[in-house]
């Protein structure tokens, strides 16, 4: 499907970020579901254009890749440094490399138990593969899609039976199914008032004679579309008991840009610049040799050329005969420094580490590192990405699940009773870390589950605080009063037999 769409060849790229398609219908009916489609299709085409060229670009399809040179044509190198890939990747394993974890927000122990048994849910289905394929469109176009369904087969030969006693639950099986979607043959329609809610998601596939079917779903139906090339759209029209929209998107930002989105011309440059720094090395390598006065014609002539030979005519008054070469070095060092600066401002837009080598002082403290190489810019700009997440995650994603789970196995969670939680980093300042946990746990301030949660020690601080309170529970030893009694006295007459002599007499 993919070949279809077009690629670099039409680079149609506006570096604007994807458009957000509007609809002033505030529900989409089998009658008008072909007039609201075919309007939104007019933008999602030229959205899908885009996030192809962009998709092509982060797996090393560039424009340096057709790169003509006139001079010297034979010496043209098409050097891809693909940066592309390296933002995407530090950007999704910055955010999702480490497990996105749901947590209570409450006190009660039920809550506890409830999460885990969402937290259950999410690795039955691979939420931590889905949720790094989702990122990875997010961080590459600008926005990401995801779609949530119940496992119909499942509940229907196991839940259903379970519910009426006749049989167990499969511990491996999930209630839940969840897909990242391919944002090129998918969207979301919103309705243009206040607020802009989602009122359908739209999915399709293109078969092998170019026939799309589209599947749009809103709360409450399923339309399948077919344009058939020459004939009038057909649409039907399937209840759907879910009440809600499975489809869900994820904007990276409110202008859905994508990170490496917002360097695409430096990094032509960077490309071009390596390029050119190879084609210098190769020039020099294959440099021109020069007869000067020397007449060739013929063949003869035709063969030296191939070869790199030229002729000119004597160059001064006397007649200078003989044979030179014409060579001219590239400056690596100030080529270096153009690639440099270019790598370090690509770094700094996208809020990569900027120092990978070098310039490492011993009187650097921690902050100081963080602050020098980048890091803290990093953070700054993956709290906004934590937030974009956090929102169709809660209130439609959240939502969807916990619905199906109380039709199903059932659940007592709300919305309000989760929190979602990144962790980050959790290799760097074990130390500080560590006594930030020590110091919390040590008041009756603060609740351990809050310190858990917040020292950012663990990747699931739920389970964490969990474990170790079981733990603790377990070897925990209750001294009898008489023992305590014992222990203080035998401290006591060790400390008089250790202790100076106050009343005159030699001591040794």
């Amino acid at each position: 499907m993919a070949d279809n769409l077009p690629g670099n060849t039409t680079p149609n790229v506006k570096y604007i970020g994807r458009t957000k398609i509007l609809c002033d219908e505030k529900q989409i009916t089998a009658a008008n579901v072909v007039a609201i489609l075919s309007s939104a299709l007019l933008i999602h085409d030229e959205n899908s254009a885009q996030i192809n060229y962009l998709h092509n670009y982060r797996r090393g399809d560039q424009p340096i890749l057709k790169r003509l040179k006139k001079n010297r044509p034979e010496i043209c190198n098409r050097i891809v440094e693909n940066v592309a890939n390296e933002i995407v990747a530090f950007r999704t394993g910055n955010l999702c490399g480490e497990p996105i974890q749901y947590v209570s927000r409450g006190k009660d122990a039920s809550i506890s138990d409830e999460i885990q048994k969402l937290n259950d849910q999410m690795l039955l289905i691979g939420k931590e593969n889905l949720d790094i394929e989702l990122c990875e469109w997010r961080n590459t176009c600008g926005t990401g899609y995801r779609m949530v369904i119940s496992n119909a087969e499942y509940i229907k030969s196991t839940v259903t039976p379970w519910l009426n006693n006749q049989g167990e639950l499969d511990p491996d099986e999930s209630v839940i199914k969840a897909y990242t979607l391919d944002p090129r043959y998918s969207f979301v329609i919103y309705h243009s008032g206040l607020g802009e809610p989602p009122i359908a998601g739209v999915k399709y596939i293109e078969r092998e004679d170019k026939t799309k079917i589209y599947t749009v779903y809103t709360n409450e139906y399923r339309f399948d579309v077919n344009f058939a090339e020459g004939q009038e759209a057909t649409v039907k029209e399937y209840p759907h008991a879910l009440k809600f929209i499975p489809i869900i998107e994820y904007p990276l930002n409110s202008i859905r840009l994508g990170a490496m989105e917002l360097v695409l011309p430096l990094l032509d440059a960077l490309n071009t610049v390596s390029s050119n720094r190879i084609d210098g090395i190769e020039q020099f390598i294959q440099s021109l040799i020069v007869l000067y006065g020397i007449d060739i014609d013929g063949d003869e002539a035709v063969a030296l050329k191939d070869k790199g030979v030229i002729k000119l005519p004597a160059v001064t008054d006397a007649g200078k005969v003989g044979i030179d070469i014409l060579a001219s070095q590239l400056q690596q060092a100030d080529t270096q420094t153009v690639v440099d600066y270019m790598r370090k401002t690509i770094y700094e837009i996208v809020g990569m580490p900027t120092n990978s080598s070098g310039g490492m002082s011993t009187s650097d403290t921690g902050r100081a590192v963080e602050m020098r190489d980048g890091w803290s810019s990093t953070e700054t700009l993956a709290k906004p990405d934590e937030k974009a997440f956090k929102l169709p995650e809660r209130v439609y994603f959240l939502r969807a699940v916990l619905r199906i789970m109380r039709d199903t196995i059932g659940t007592t969670l709300t919305l309000k009773d989760i929190d979602i939680k990144f962790t980050r980093r959790i290799y760097e300042g074990l130390v500080a870390k560590s006594q930030v946990l020590l110091n919390m746990l040590a008041t009756n301030k603060i609740a351990p589950e809050l310190a858990f949660s917040t020292c950012g020690l663990f990747s699931d601080p739920e389970d964490a605080a969990k474990k170790s309170q079981e733990y603790y529970d377990k070897v925990k030893i209750t001294i009898p009063d008489t023992a305590k009694a014992t222990v203080s006295a035998t401290a006591d007459e060790a400390a008089g037999e250790i202790a100076p002599d106050l009343g005159g007499g030699s001591s040794v």
